[in-house]
């Protein structure tokens, strides 16, 4: 399964537009790969099956059919899920 290219990020844009919004603490290093702290978070590929995204959660990355708007919504939850602050553990200073 390769990375998506040109063609399928611009069938995801309406949900890059919308992961851009929601969470500007990623970073898109290149269009449709974001990054947090340095470390990849979420990236898309294509293949002859539809696009999917790699998440990564909990140290893993997960994968996430992104083809119907119930499955992009499903994405954008488990992102904010991924991003919420994990309770006890305290921010780091600067």
């Amino acid at each position: 399964m390769r990375h998506a290219g040109a063609a399928a990020l611009d069938r995801l844009d309406s949900l890059l537009r919308e992961v851009r919004r929601r969470h500007p603490q990623l970073k898109e290093r290149k269009r449709g790969a974001f990054y947090r702290g340095g470390q990849g978070w979420l990236h898309f590929h294509e293949d002859p099956a539809g696009l999917f995204a790699d998440l990564k959660s909990g140290g893993e990355w997960t994968r996430f059919a992104v083809d119907t708007a119930t499955e992009r919504r499903v994405l954008l939850e488990r992102l904010a899920g991924s991003l919420a602050p994990v309770l006890g553990r305290r921010p780091k200073r600067p």
